[in-house]
């Protein structure tokens, strides 16, 4: 008989509706079956715009502290950002992903079985270098200030983020393979750049990411090409044709948020940003300002990022259950929140997935 596991969750609220969101998160994780084998403890940790004020910085060294030193993994809420440069403040999801070698951010963004026009695809974002490694500078010239920014793509990077694409087709694959419903029959990675014009920085993305995947072990994986405008295009056009994707930092970031339309809403897409036996879930959305306190935030987006963490912590079996309960809800669609078109509450929406698990 399989021991019992415990496992130690980190939540970070952050800021906005991720203080009403990450409580669903915790909860559906402690409703999951005890078929499961699975137990959690959790702890409450701060970041965000909001700690920023009240104490000097975004991500207290406590918070990096605690969960590279007790827990297993973490759920992370939102973050609001200040609209003018604001001394000392910079974003505490981004320094998490460096102090932590989170590399990759996975994106899911899936129908559900009965959608008329399918989707069912992930993008695989590196989320440490390419322009969010901020560094800029502005200069005064002659003709007025100029300001740049830097680009760093390395080698090493682009190979970890491509393999982490080469395992995730394969593990979708063995998902199909099952017999799980899917409009894929083979499991394809395509690269997404821009080497016809940065022929340095993302022609050495390109090359990592076609050696990392010439590797045997992916043999069984399609690999095909797209420059990011054509992307863009095609990503809305064609969804059906993508497995998975995988791109630099800047363009992964956009064509994520862009993908979550395909689905309807940012408060159904989750996200895990994953490092070597570490990974934080976190919804797609912001903080929403404009809804915070009513009660009628998208929790959905949250109980899959709790779900997509527990498959990068290898306890897929107890992700399949929370993603069936997600997808039950929706399936029937009598308890939508209102990005959904509906007028179910937080908790409303919360309850009704508890009791499908």
């Amino acid at each position: 008989m399989a021991a019992t596991r415990t496992l130690r969750i980190g939540l970070i609220p952050g800021d906005g509706i991720g203080r009403e969101v990450i409580p669903a998160g915790r909860r559906v994780l402690e409703a999951l079956p005890l078929s499961t084998k699975l137990q959690f403890t959790f702890v409450d940790l701060d970041a965000g715009f909001d700690t920023f004020k009240r104490t000097g910085t975004a991500l207290p060294d406590k918070t990096v502290e605690t969960l590279n030193k007790e827990c297993d993994g973490a759920l992370f809420g939102a973050v609001s950002s200040p609209t003018v440069k604001t001394a000392g403040y910079s974003s505490p999801i981004v320094a998490l992903r460096k102090r932590l070698s989170l590399y990759a951010n996975v994106r899911p963004v899936k129908t559900v079985a009965a959608a008329r026009s399918p989707v069912d695809l992930v993008i695989v974002r590196e989320n440490t270098e390419d322009l969010y490694v901020k560094e800029e500078r502005t200069m005064e010239t002659a003709h007025g200030r100029v300001a740049e920014a830097i680009k760093r793509i390395s080698e090493r990077a682009s190979l970890n983020i491509a393999r982490v694409a080469g395992d995730l087709a394969l593990r979708r694959q063995r998902v199909r393979d099952t017999g799980a419903p899917s409009i894929h029959k083979r499991p394809l990675v395509t690269i997404t750049h821009k080497s016809n014009v940065l022929s340095q920085t993302d022609g050495l993305f390109r090359e990592a990411a076609r050696k990392a995947l010439a590797d045997a072990k992916f043999q069984a994986v399609s690999v095909e090409e797209q420059i990011v405008d054509s992307m863009v295009y095609k990503l809305f056009r064609q969804p059906a044709d993508y497995d998975v994707i995988v791109a630099p930092n800047l363009y992964g970031d956009i064509l994520s948020d862009g993908a979550a339309a395909l689905v309807g809403s940012l408060g159904l897409v989750p996200s895990a940003n994953v490092g070597d036996g570490f990974a934080i879930g976190e919804p797609c959305h912001g903080s929403a300002p404009d809804i915070e306190g009513r009660g009628i935030a998208n929790p959905i987006a949250t109980l899959r990022s709790a779900a997509l963490m527990l498959e990068f912590l290898g306890e897929e079996e107890a992700a399949a259950k929370i993603y069936a309960a997600v997808d039950a809800n929706l399936v029937e669609g009598r308890l939508l929140s209102p990005d959904m078109g509906g007028t179910a509450t937080t908790e409303a929406v919360v309850e009704d997935v508890l009791k499908r698990l």
